[in-house]
């Protein structure tokens, strides 16, 4: 959802930190999420490690709503953050496959009408906690768990509480507004009656 952007942002900063340029990262030098690369082709030139260490924090947060934030608007409370997150660790286009894994449509890493419905119809808690489980078991396989595995166990726990909180406060918002009953009903056309007759006496 659209408004749950900054939110995301500020929660994948908290993970991202600041400057890093860990000899056994392959991605080099990063600030606050945003490599060497990344930045190189944002600006469309070759940046150097002076400008990811000076990176502002509006031009990641541009960077990351026009290149990581992709579609989230259209899924659920909850599931965008688990989308956003997944894409900005891993790759956007892993991160919709893992989000097509999750609701059983076909992992292109194209988040589309269908994969949108999809999201829809399957609850967004369930969702959440397919894709962790799945995020988490894949790092595991990677080459780099060793060095990193402590820290990428946090980030996919942390993801998760949030995301469920989120996924559990729109349906709190969704269920708690109440029905419009028949009394009410009829007191909003009396109302509307009224203001039509009133509209008619001035003219």
């Amino acid at each position: 959802m659209e408004k749950n952007f900054q939110r995301s942002l500020d929660a994948v900063l908290v993970h991202e930190g600041g400057y890093v340029d860990h000899k056994k990262d392959p991605g080099g030098a990063t600030n606050m999420g945003i490599t060497h690369a990344t930045l190189s082709r944002w600006r469309k030139r070759r940046v150097t490690k002076t400008d990811v260490k000076h990176l502002s924090k509006n031009e990641a947060a541009e960077i990351y709503r026009a290149k990581y934030w992709l579609r989230s608007d259209d899924l659920p409370s909850g599931v965008d953050y688990c989308v956003f997150d997944y894409g900005v660790n891993s790759g956007p286009s892993r991160a919709a496959k893992g989000l097509q894994r999750a609701i059983g449509v076909k992992a292109d890493g194209v988040i589309g009408p269908l994969t949108l419905r999809a999201a829809r119809d399957k609850p967004a808690k369930d969702i959440i906690n397919i894709m962790c489980d799945k995020r988490l078991a894949w790092l595991k396989r990677l080459k780099h768990w060793p060095t990193f595995g402590t820290g990428w166990t946090r980030r996919v726990a942390g993801v998760r509480k949030l995301a469920l909180e989120m996924a559990s406060e729109r349906k709190t918002i969704t269920t708690n507004i109440p029905p419009i009953t028949a009394g009410m009903g009829t007191r909003l056309i009396e109302v509307l009656i009224g203001l039509i007759r009133s509209i008619i006496r001035r003219g």
